[in-house]
């Protein structure tokens, strides 16, 4: 084989590598979000932070969670936490009521002060872009299961853990990867 045609095949691989490589996904901490009150916020102003975003609904056998989210909060939120409520219908029909309904429902019945969004889609047709980056860069990545599914993002926007339904906010393992990432530089 000439060295032409090896630097072409060479060439050639490399140019195939580059356009079958995924696309980088948006850091989940770009765009604008809507929060339940109707007003929008810049996802970037959470940078520096350690942001753990939850699907929530009000009618799921998991949203007893919300009093164990909330005390997560209290207790790690002077340290850099910070707790987003993001609810969403997709799972059961589990969230059928209006911002206004969810947000009165939260306060009243678990005393919730950490921010809570607007009701979006997290899987499927009309996926948040916030979901859409949270769940390709995720390990592992892929579509959210059910409600109450854990992300938690580093202080410099990236996914640095995805906890299930299962995982209440209080299990140890769960506990141990918030602190862990608070004790990173901030």
């Amino acid at each position: 084989m000439t060295f032409e045609k090896l630097c072409g095949l060479a060439l050639l691989v490399l140019v195939g590598a580059v356009i079958a490589a995924p696309a980088q996904a948006d850091s989940p901490l770009s765009g604008k979000a809507k929060k339940i009150d109707g007003s929008e916020i810049d996802l970037s102003s959470y940078k520096g932070k350690v942001v753990l975003v939850v699907n929530v609904a009000s009618q799921c056998g998991a949203t007893p969670q919300y009093a164990g989210l909330q005390k997560l909060y209290d207790a790690y939120k002077d340290k850099g936490l910070v707790v987003l409520g993001f609810p969403a219908n997709d799972f059961g029909a589990q969230e059928p009521g209006t911002d206004t309904a969810i947000a009165t429902f939260c306060a009243s019945k678990y005393n919730v002060t950490f921010d809570m969004f607007s009701k979006i889609v997290v899987k499927g047709e009309g996926q948040s872009p916030l979901y859409k980056s949270l769940t390709a860069q995720a390990n592992p990545a892929g579509d959210v299961k059910w409600n109450f599914e854990k992300f938690i993002i580093d202080r410099n926007g990236n996914v640095a853990g995805r906890f299930l339904t299962k995982v209440s906010p209080d299990d140890p393992q769960f506990v141990a990867a918030i602190e862990a990432e608070l004790k990173k530089g901030k």
